[in-house]
């Protein structure tokens, strides 16, 4: 016979451990491990081991997806926070999630069969056919901002994978600066680029190259001139010290912030 204490009992060891698993999900997930490719009938799927877990990265789509899928023969930066939501070609799903793709490894090269369960349901980003490249202006345009008035300021944040520069992500981002700087006849851009470090999960602490805040500066500075920006003045600055890390959201520290004036 269960007695109403046992049941009480029951229910509040029930309580604490769906307390305990949602603050679980809710812990960053930091680690550098090789990506694994998973086959299915639809579009591969990126998957990472860590600690003899297995999680789910992203899918293989157009380049100017959110989110990049790492590279076979690379090691890859994984930061990510663990998801309640239901795994994904058998990894746990780490939402949201930022991939760098680092140095070359040749043991990197794993790559697993097509299962029947683990097929997906994919809707394709774009119409069907080749991508045919994007460059750093050539994206779809961002979400208009509000009209700017004689005086305007307005501060630009470019994020960045770990140690990375522009790719095809970016494109949105420097559409929307540029657009701006335009329509607001800016007297001045003031560029000041960032380097970064990431707290992983085992404790270790990784940091970018000493150069970086720099070349990405600079990179800014060109690719906005290069869009035939040169009236305003350009005030280019890096900062040379690595942002202190603490394994959550350090992948903010990685960023150029552009000011428009």
């Amino acid at each position: 016979m269960v007695t109403p204490r046992a049941t009480r009992g029951s229910a509040l060891l029930g309580v604490w451990l769906l307390s305990v698993s949602v603050v679980a999900a809710q812990q960053p997930t930091n680690f550098v491990s090789c990506p694994i490719v998973r086959d299915t009938a639809s579009v591969p799927c990126w998957l990472a081991e860590y600690n003899g877990e297995l999680y789910f990265l992203t899918l293989q789509t157009d380049v100017s997806a959110p989110v990049n899928p790492p590279s076979l023969g690379h090691r890859v930066l994984v930061e990510g926070t663990v998801s309640t939501e239901p795994r994904i070609c058998g990894g746990i799903v780490l939402k949201p999630v930022h991939l760098s793709v680092l140095e070359r490894d040749a043991a990197c090269n794993t790559m697993l069969p097509a299962e029947e369960r683990y097929n997906l349901t994919f809707e394709p980003p774009r119409p069907p056919g080749p991508s045919g490249g994007r460059l750093a202006f050539a994206n779809s345009a961002p979400a208009s901002p509000p009209a700017p008035t004689t005086g305007s300021t307005r501060e630009f944040v470019v994020s960045y994978s770990f140690d990375g520069l522009i790719g095809f992500t970016h494109a949105g981002a420097l559409t929307g600066i540029l657009n701006f700087a335009r329509t607001a006849n800016a007297r001045e851009i003031e560029i000041v680029g960032h380097r970064g470090a990431v707290r992983l999960s085992n404790g270790q602490t990784i940091v970018e190259e000493p150069t970086i805040g720099k070349k990405r500066a600079e990179q800014i500075a060109m690719l906005l001139q290069g869009a035939n920006l040169k009236g305003p003045a350009y005030k280019v600055s890096w900062r040379d010290e690595a942002a202190t890390a603490d394994g959550v959201d350090d992948h903010l520290s990685r960023r150029v912030v552009v000011t428009v004036r």
